[in-house]
């Protein structure tokens, strides 16, 4: 076997990467990582540098790792600030690390990609040790694999700390429709939802699904300028832009789903998600004014009305939000797996992750008390 790093996307044929991905993830498609690349989302500049790992025998991809080097932090959704704080308070240098992840998708899926019918063990020691060599030559602190298949972090944990964490997913357990669904809510809960809905209708509001090889030019820049929004209300950047969307749109629009909300004939708010095998990805949400439980349609209840459509049986709507939980959403472990080069730093983030984990799964057990279901 011969690993080979590279530099860009472009170094690898596109069907041979994307016959190595499993659940038809959307995130981990070529297309999708050359568009991050392409539009100057994933660039040195912005503090993505691609060095994506791929083992090959006799010219046959047999597996790929996708790994940025880092210099900073952001658009990880997994936050180890206060190791890198930890670091230099020793006078150490935290960055450059190693980064094996989907740059601003805190989606699971995964971060080794094998072809069928390997040695699943022999490809992760090879590939680890392998960037464990790099660390070494080129003073890089760590390597953080984040939000791997539960399967592959278990492989992982024979040799990387594994760090727990928790989000809100919607399972599809054979409803026939919305209303079915709602039957599994207790009595009080189902008011409310039906409540937020009925709200929506009144303040004359629609709601129109698009199939992404049907988005108009319009509408895609209608939804930009909703997404671009949601991050200025907070006073900062978008960590996409126009381009990487657009690209998108031509390269994978079968994978792609945007909820529009139409009022008085103009859009005031979007959401976009992609969609896998078997799941739907809430990934990107926006509008103009704030109306009254807008957003839970959009990007709630529009998504759990297509995977009943659809026949999905998941809907992962992105990171955080105790607020799905009374809508059905119920809490899962996510992981994160991580190798600390200096040994006295990696026992005691260990030390501190075998605390953190405990509270973790107490949070886990606490937002399960309180779903809506009877």
């Amino acid at each position: 076997m011969i690993i080979k790093q590279i530099n860009s996307m472009t170094e690898v044929d596109a069907l041979c990467w994307n016959r190595l991905i499993q659940h038809r993830d959307p995130f981990l498609r070529h297309e999708f990582l050359l568009a991050l690349e392409q539009s100057g989302a994933v660039s040195p500049a912005a503090g993505w540098v691609p060095q994506h790992l791929l083992i090959f025998e006799q010219q046959v991809l047999l597996a790929a790792m996708p790994l940025y080097l880092k210099d900073h932090s952001r658009g990880e959704y997994v936050f180890d600030q206060q190791w890198a704080d930890a670091y230099y308070q020793s006078g150490m240098d935290y960055y450059p690390k190693w980064l094996n992840a989907i740059p601003f998708s805190p989606c699971s899926g995964q971060r080794l990609l094998i072809k069928k019918g390997l040695n699943n063990e022999d490809i992760i020691a090879a590939l680890l040790d392998h960037i464990k060599q790099l660390s070494a030559l080129n003073n890089i602190s760590s390597l953080h694999c984040l939000f791997p298949l539960s399967e592959q972090s278990d492989l992982l944990g024979q040799h990387l700390m594994v760090r727990e964490a928790v989000q809100f997913h919607w399972f599809n357990k054979d409803y026939r429709d919305f209303d079915d669904y709602l039957q599994s809510f207790t009595s009080r809960q189902r008011k409310n939802v039906k409540k937020e809905r009925r709200k929506v209708t009144e303040q004359g509001i629609t709601l129109e699904r698009v199939a992404g090889l049907n988005v108009s030019e319009q509408q895609w820049q209608v939804f930009f300028l909703f997404y671009e929004m949601t991050y200025l209300k907070r006073g900062q950047s978008a960590y996409l832009n126009s381009d990487f969307f657009k690209q998108l749109a031509q390269t994978m629009p079968e994978q792609i789903l945007l909820v529009l909300a139409i009022k008085d004939q103009s859009y005031v708010g979007a959401a976009l998600s992609f969609i896998g095998a078997e799941t739907l990805y809430g990934r990107y949400w926006g509008c103009y004014d704030e109306y009254h439980s807008l957003h839970f349609e959009t990007c709630y209840y529009q998504g759990i009305e297509y995977c009943l459509e659809q026949g999905l049986q998941r809907f992962d709507s992105g990171a955080q939000g105790e607020h799905k939980i009374s809508r059905g959403f119920e809490p899962i472990s996510t992981y994160s797996s991580h190798w600390i080069q200096n040994s006295q730093f990696a026992k005691l983030i260990t030390q501190f992750l075998e605390r953190e984990t405990e509270l973790t799964q107490q949070y886990k057990k606490d937002c399960r008390q309180k779903l809506p279901f009877k």
